[in-house]
């Protein structure tokens, strides 16, 4: 059985798949690709700091591990729409809606 490697791919200590050498989780590169629907080009335009290969390299270790990130994207929002229900309105929300800005 072969063992498929990302070059620049790394994993830190709690698990996180890192583009290696940076500060750009390998996640923030497949919401770009999922969100906005960015190829690699568009992706490299918006990261400038990334190389094509580090964002190929992201995105196959998204789609070789898709369902467990898949499963952390739904996670992290279902945690915001949490959060958000809790927090209530924003103050400035409440004051644009006294001043007959906001509905």
């Amino acid at each position: 059985m072969s063992t498929i490697a990302y070059g620049h791919v790394e994993i830190t200590t709690d698990g996180v798949p890192m583009i290696a050498g940076t500060k750009t989780k390998v996640i923030e590169v497949a919401l770009d690709r999922l969100a906005y629907h960015w190829d690699a080009d568009e992706i490299k335009r918006q990261h400038p700091h990334l190389t094509l290969g580090q964002i190929h390299s992201a995105l196959a270790w998204y789609y070789d591990h898709q369902d467990d990130m898949d499963r952390q994207i739904r996670s992290q929002l279902d945690e915001v729409h949490h959060l958000r229900a809790g927090a209530g309105e924003s103050p400035v929300r409440r004051k644009l809606k006294a001043m007959g800005k906001l509905p």
